[in-house]
């Protein structure tokens, strides 16, 4: 996966782990995409691959997105694609603790520098 669609599939597993999507955390996905997606791309058939994720297989996915996005991206990047993970899981003024689970994935594995 390049970085730009490796970023959606984390954005997107992240909205799904409570098992609720709602339409503020639509939102911060569609504004990563406005920002992130220099070029056209078949959102249908990234849908199709994470859909057909069952829950067991979350994690997996999610690290090997998050692996290959941190590949390709520079340090600003990641930084930016942890802002819209924050924006997304406080979205609906609910952080479940399966999305901290994940947003820790992000945090621990990515290590960025403190301002």
């Amino acid at each position: 996966m390049n970085k730009t669609i490796a970023g959606y599939h984390l954005l997107m597993i992240l909205s799904a782990v409570d098992f609720r999507v709602g339409a503020k955390e639509d939102e911060v996905i569609r504004s990563y995409l406005v920002h992130e997606f220099p070029f056209r791309v078949n959102l249908d058939r990234e849908m199709a691959i994470i859909s057909n994720l069952k829950p067991d297989e979350w994690e997996k996915h999610f690290h090997k997105a998050m692996d290959d996005f941190y590949d390709d991206a520079t340090e600003a990047e990641r930084n930016s694609l942890l802002d819209f993970a924050l924006q997304l899981t406080k979205a609906d003024n609910v952080i479940t603790k399966e999305e901290n689970y994940y947003l820790n994935l992000l945090f621990e594995n990515w290590k960025p520098e403190e301002a």
